[in-house]
């Protein structure tokens, strides 16, 4: 499966495609806040790198085109969540050692590294 976008779907969507997507996003954004009023933002960071409208996006995904597509966005979610894993990492190994905009720059080019290895690695 080849990455692709296809910017007239925007004008396809309903508006209770939209509001799917900004009701699950927005419900996420707070159980964020949650998690970090009540265990600090250690563990509230924890929850930044999770795809606030996946959600949204799988369950249109399924009733639109089905199952299968909906799996496979699941799986280039968790692909993509495993690229931020390691942009993290790299950030939290680095900011000690190296001047921020060094970090920011290794970060990216790691996220970049890792999520083009894992999508050629499951679909090249």
């Amino acid at each position: 499966m080849r990455p692709s976008a296809n910017p007239a779907a925007l004008l396809a969507a309903r508006p209770k495609d939209w509001l799917i997507r900004f009701a699950f996003g927005g419900l996420i954004s707070i159980g964020t806040a949650l998690a970090a009023k009540a265990w600090g933002p250690s563990v509230g960071g924890l929850f930044l790198g999770f795809p606030a409208i996946l959600p949204a996006t799988l369950t249109l995904a399924k009733e639109r085109s089905g199952k299968q597509q909906a799996n496979e966005d699941a799986r280039g979610g968790a692909l993509g969540a495993l690229a931020l894993v390691a942009f993290a990492a790299t950030v939290a190994w680095g900011m000690p050692l190296l001047p921020p905009p060094a970090v920011l720059a290794l970060a990216l080019g790691t996220w970049v590294a890792v999520g083009v290895g894992l999508w050629w690695t499951a679909y090249g």
